[in-house]
């Protein structure tokens, strides 16, 4: 990291007072690593702006950077440019969509001018605070480069004086460089997670405002922006991510001057006098390595220095969900837990049912005591069978929700979020977790549950959008949670949203695993996994064998396909295990077993897409975190166009070094291959670069099918 560079220091009786007439000064900070460098650059007193993002500067000298980045002026222009600084100032006449946008209580606009107040600055980060003394405002700018994991983390705080309305407020804002021509945004729905759109830039705002109060399906808070030429493997990237868990804004504008910047952030309400209001984290990064350079620095962020506490040796799941529903018979489960402990299960999860009178989605949310109709003697008959098999015991909450047909409605109708008359979203509205009440009832419930059974896991689930997106849900969240983890430090939490509709860096801070999407369709997830590995890594993200016939597409797949889809991420069940017949069973032992013995260096390996030649192919690859193996996981999701099979060129090896090459799985091969490639028979010693630069040449196969490749350096 190299320390912040001030070209100019400013005596503090000039922090306030601007530069002579006719006289500029500037201040410039630079923070940089050996991946690349963020340079500022601050003209009388006034707030930064970043004039360098991208490759390491070097030995450059960064004043001449920031007298170098001055642009022109011309016909119908201001006579200077104003700013596109980290919180761009309506005061400046910017024209694009400023950082801050607030009122007084009286419903006027304000429109600050902030001035340098001070800095303060440590190896891996910089704070600079900038004033308003006249509307009594004061914007603190937090940026930090992580130095391991070459992330820029970005805040923004605001303090007033006085009550204000604040509308927005921007984390710091970042250009989009002007060689950059395309952005990838980030769109889905409930089963279809973390879908990609790719469009060129344009004048304009391009906006993505999320009412939802979540982080939610179809908004993803994360962004690339890339040229035209950019790929998994090549090409320049910038990428973004909003560590925020509740309703947010995504702006990416282009301005009629031609510059482009980007903002994420989200709206408060009133501000309480002496308070302040800080956006969340947003998560940034340049790479020179296509989007897999971007993509593996989040994943080794999360999984290294993120996630809290989280098991080196990842469990075998089993989730009884779509084996039974809501219907718990306590004979049924224990006969399910040894069937899939048999399978090579680790951990067993009862979902939703187990409370209350929960017989269907209608009912008892809120009312967190277990049924004795189905449970009489509790739940200690069916943990002590499961632990009794070796299996780690976890339960399915959805602390947030509540029924109207339940105790806990009929005694606290006002603790529901929103109006009393608004449409339920799955038969069920949400409690307001701004209030101390609420958390405090829902604490004490989920800890009397955790304190009276052994139970080392929580599947947390949220199923409906909120008809509030207030800040104030979000962080209520946050602190039950916080609270939670405090006392029962053993207790892992996987964040569970209808699937994938809470999966962000915020909630990664307090939760160990997310439940990626509620579809078990091995096609659909082979998509969702590959996209959401530009941002996560494998030992976070849950992936089950679903049942033959899947629940929420009616597909039905071959074993082997949904088997080693799971096993490309942090593997489990969630079928009917009574289902499987003999062949089944045996195909899901030989995966499990696989995946047990490759789980400990699969779960810290950095997962990189593959560009494949043959759109009709979804490959990836897995490679160790020493560099000395991987595994390459090519999945045929349609009908290729051609008849032969393309060549599949990998990524990331050492080029002067021999790998020796096999299929896990080549006798899956179907009849129809009736050839000889070389690893039908045998395995292959190759060099990296001819792995990198030709590719394997894999045999022939049916679509909804998937090839295992694994490669250790000789």
């Amino acid at each position: 990291m190299t320390l912040p560079h001030f070209s100019q220091a400013m005596s503090p009786d000039r922090a306030h007072t601007g530069p002579e007439p006719g006289e500029m000064r500037v201040r410039t900070w630079h923070l940089g690593d050996d991946r690349q460098s963020l340079v500022l650059a601050s003209r009388n007193n006034r707030l930064p702006e970043v004039v360098y993002w991208g490759p390491p500067v070097g030995g450059s000298s960064i004043d001449e950077i920031a007298a170098a980045a001055r642009y022109d002026v011309t016909g119908g222009m201001q006579d200077e440019i104003a700013p596109l600084s980290l919180s761009p100032e309506a005061s400046m006449t910017f024209q694009g969509q400023t950082g801050l946008t607030a009122r007084n209580l009286d419903g006027e606009v304000i429109a600050p001018a902030f001035l340098f107040s001070h800095e303060e600055k440590q190896q891996n980060t910089l704070k600079l605070v900038y004033q308003d003394n006249g509307l009594g405002l004061s914007l603190t700018l937090d940026l930090e480069l992580t130095p391991h994991t070459s992330l820029f983390k970005l805040r923004t705080r605001l303090d007033s004086r006085e009550d204000i309305s604040v509308d927005w407020l921007a984390a710091p804002v970042l250009p989009a460089p002007d060689h950059t021509d395309e952005m990838i945004e980030f769109s889905g729905r409930w089963c279809s997670e973390f879908l990609t759109r790719r469009l060129p830039f344009a004048p304009g705002a391009r906006v993505r405002d999320n009412r939802t109060g979540r982080t939610d399906h179809a908004h993803f808070p994360g962004l690339i922006v890339c040229s035209k030429s950019a790929s998994n493997t090549t090409g320049e990237a910038y990428a973004f991510h909003y560590g925020w868990s509740g309703g947010h804004k995504m702006v990416v504008e282009e301005l009629a001057d031609g510059r482009r910047h980007v903002q994420f952030g989200h709206a408060s309400g009133t501000m309480e006098k002496g308070k302040s209001f800080e956006t969340a984290t947003l998560y940034a990064t340049y790479s020179a390595r296509g989007f897999n350079g971007a993509a593996v620095r989040f994943q080794r962020h999360v999984r290294d220095h993120l996630v809290a506490e989280t098991r080196q040796t990842r469990p075998v799941h089993y989730n009884c969900w779509e084996a039974v529903y809501f219907d718990h018979d306590v004979d049924e489960l224990k006969s399910i837990a040894s069937l899939a402990a048999d399978l090579g299960a680790e951990r067993f999860v009862l979902d939703d049912g187990w409370f209350g009178h929960r017989d269907d989605d209608t009912t008892s949310l809120g009312d967190w005591v277990i049924d004795p109709r189905k449970f009489p003697d509790g739940l200690t008959p069916l943990i002590d069978h499961v632990k009794s098999l070796g299996l780690e015991f976890g339960i399915w909450f959805e602390p947030e929700m509540i029924n109207k047909d339940s105790d806990l409605f009929r005694a606290h109708p006002d603790w529901l979020l929103g109006a009393l008359d608004q449409t339920p979203g799955r038969q069920q509205f949400a409690l307001d977790m701004s209030r101390n009440d609420v958390r405090d009832y829902l604490y004490d419930h989920i800890a009397a549950i955790l304190e009276t059974n052994d139970i080392g896991y929580i599947k947390w689930d949220h199923n409906r959008v909120l008809p509030v997106a207030d800040a104030g849900q979000a962080e209520g969240v946050y602190a039950l949670i916080d609270r939670l983890r405090r006392v029962f430090t053993a207790v892992e939490i996987e964040s569970c949203a209808s699937g994938g509709a809470r999966i962000d860096f915020g909630i990664l801070e307090r939760t160990q695993r997310v439940w990626l999407s509620d579809s078990n369709d091995a096609l659909e997830r082979q998509r969702i996994q590959h996209d959401a590995a530009l941002f996560l890594p494998a030992s976070v993200t849950g992936s089950h064998v679903g049942p033959r016939k899947c629940h929420t597409s009616g597909r039905i797949f071959d074993i082997r396909f949904r088997a080693w889809t799971a096993a490309q991420r942090h593997m489990g069940f969630e079928m009917d295990p009574r289902e499987l017949t003999g062949e089944e069973v045996d195909v899901l032992k030989e995966v499990t077993r696989w995946w047990k013995d490759n789980r400990d260096w699969m779960m810290q390996a950095d997962i990189l897409r593959l560009d494949s030649a043959d759109p009709a192919v979804t490959a990836e690859q897995h490679l160790a975190e020493d560099g000395e193996r991987f595994v390459a996981f090519a999945a045929q999701m349609r009908t290729s166009d051609q008849i032969l099979p393309r060549p599949l060129r990998l990524t990331g090896l050492d080029a002067s070094a021999t790998y020796r090459v096999s299929l896990a799985n080549r006798n899956d091969a179907p009849r129809l291959s009736r050839g000889e490639p070389l690893l039908k028979s045998r395995d292959i010693d190759v060099s990296g670069q001819y792995l990198m630069s030709h590719g394997v040449v894999l045999p022939w196969r049916f679509p909804d099918t998937i090839w295992v490749l694994e490669g250790h350096k000789l």
